[in-house]
């Protein structure tokens, strides 16, 4: 192996990663400023605006809930707007929960994204209709619940809604405490945790899927076969990363990262070139990529996610 030119794709590799690395660590700063600023009505920014709106539909879920209601019927019209924008500001200070849910919006627009370049279905990929019709039993019912989750998701976007039951178990277990600490009487912690299921969310069956596939999952790494869904949920379990990392490398402007993310899964030069080209059909790899082993790339994507 030529070293010094392994030395060098891996050097050009760490600067765009340092790159694409500052641009994500700036993002939920500037959410939380744009979200608390008037100005914020003023910049057209879909995913800005979608963010709002999950964070006011989940302050209205919780007020509803705090009220004695159930927490889907949220508390508007007629509630109280003041305190529905209070709630929603001390929320805003949540950096996990900003984070999640600029990984949810940005889910659905690129999503939206692939649908307009590749008419690649945002609810039911190829891979998923496959799925559907398996001989497997579990496999079967599993992809008919992530299809009708996934509808869910798509029209809880185009609404900017964010079920309060589609949260990773660290985020709804928070804000319930939140409920908690406001002295929400018993029987509405109850009633929402008893009502709370992480496996029956859609990331949860995402995640269950996959899982069931086993080494069939290889099949989901094709981005135009298996929808951003699928494909995002098996390239974060193939290198252990967070699935919502896993998401924001499909952004455009990510490339390397999803690039190394794919080595990392174990996929070759020429078919990470196939994953990128309907996400970033401009861009160009170094050379020397898949001479770096799947172990290197996950190592140097970690690294470059947190430095």
């Amino acid at each position: 192996m030529d070293l010094a030119a392994d030395d060098a794709v891996e050097a050009t590799l760490r600067d765009e990663l340092a790159r694409e690395a500052r641009a994500l660590a700036a993002v939920v700063p500037v959410l939380r400023h744009l979200l608390s600023s008037d100005a914020g009505t003023l910049v057209s920014d879909a995913i800005l605006a979608r963010v709002r709106g999950m964070i006011l539909d989940l302050a209205a879920q919780l007020m509803a809930a705090a009220a004695g209601r159930d927490a889907a019927t949220r508390d508007y019209p007629g509630g109280d707007e003041a305190a529905r924008e209070a709630l929603a500001a001390r929320l805003m200070d949540d950096e996990a929960l900003l984070a999640h849910c600029h990984a949810i919006a940005a889910e659905g627009l690129i999503a939206a994204r692939l649908q307009q370049r590749m008419a690649l279905d945002p609810v039911l990929s190829p891979l998923l209709q496959e799925l559907i019709a398996s001989e497997d039993p579990e496999i079967a019912a599993l992809a008919m619940s992530v299809l009708a989750a996934q509808s869910r998701f798509v029209q809880s976007q185009q609404r900017m809604e964010l079920p309060l039951g589609e949260l990773p178990a660290e985020l709804f277990h928070a804000l319930v405490g939140q409920l908690q600490a406001a002295s929400a009487d018993s029987a509405t912690l109850v009633r929402l945790t008893g009502g709370y299921d992480e496996g029956a969310s859609r990331i949860g069956l995402l995640a269950r899927l996959v899982a069931a596939m086993r080494r069939g999952a290889l099949a989901a790494l094709a981005i135009d076969h298996a929808g951003l869904a699928l494909f995002a949920t098996t390239l974060a379990g193939a290198v252990k990363a967070p699935r919502e990392a896993a998401v924001l490398a499909c952004h455009e402007g990510q490339s390397a990262r999803l690039a190394l993310l794919l080595r990392g899964a174990g996929l070759t030069q020429p078919a990470i070139e196939r994953q990128l080209l309907p996400l970033s059909p401009a861009v160009r790899l170094p050379a020397g990529l898949g001479a770096l082993t799947p172990d290197h790339a996950a190592a140097l994507a970690g690294g470059g996610a947190t430095g």
